[in-house]
């Protein structure tokens, strides 16, 4: 497999141009489109993409580490097939919804200003990850390790405090409604 690194693509199309199946290392993606194209088996190290649309692409067995998504669109992407060896990704203002992180390792991960509606979290260990003013919307929490995660700014979610660990978690007052939706219940002020 070809090796590119230290490379910048800009306004590149690579649902109409080849994008070369290769190990990318510190490389820069801004403005480009992927959307639903076959990424398996690439790697990217220390990489970043900006304002770029990943929407629908195929990530089986793809390495991230390092890799930073800024303003990008990551629509109904299943993360949870990728390889895990290294895994490092930190979202910035993205669009994750509709997407996978079933059974990751995604201890320390920053989300920060993300929209993640309907995502699957379950059985993922999110231990020491940030939430910062994001829009959690009908994603779904089972099994998963929250412990010391910061959620204190995350709006819109619902966690099952009887089925998920958050021990030590972080959440704003305003927050812990969204641990109380299983019991039905009405908090007026």
């Amino acid at each position: 497999m070809q090796y590119i690194d230290d490379q910048n693509f800009a306004g590149n199309n690579f649902t109409t141009e080849k994008f070369v199946r290769a190990n990318y290392e510190d490389c820069t993606f801004s403005n480009c489109t992927f959307k639903s194209l076959d990424l398996s088996n690439f790697s990217f190290e220390n990489c970043e993409f900006i304002d770029c649309d990943l929407s629908m692409i195929n990530v089986t067995y793809t390495l991230f580490k390092e890799v930073d998504f800024k303003n990008c669109k990551l629509l109904g992407i299943r993360f949870d097939t990728c390889n895990t060896f290294l895994l490092k990704i930190n979202f910035d203002h993205c669009q994750l919804n509709f997407s996978s992180f079933y059974q990751l390792p995604m201890k320390g991960f920053l989300f920060n200003n993300c929209e993640i509606k309907e995502c699957d979290f379950a059985e993922t260990n999110l231990v020491g990850a940030i939430f910062k003013d994001c829009d959690l919307h009908n994603s779904s929490f089972n099994q998963s390790n929250l412990s010391q995660a910061d959620l204190s700014s995350a709006y819109n979610f619902s966690i099952n405090p009887e089925l998920n660990n958050i021990q030590k978690t972080r959440f704003s007052k305003d927050g812990l409604i969204g641990l109380l939706d299983k019991y039905d219940i009405e908090i007026v002020n």
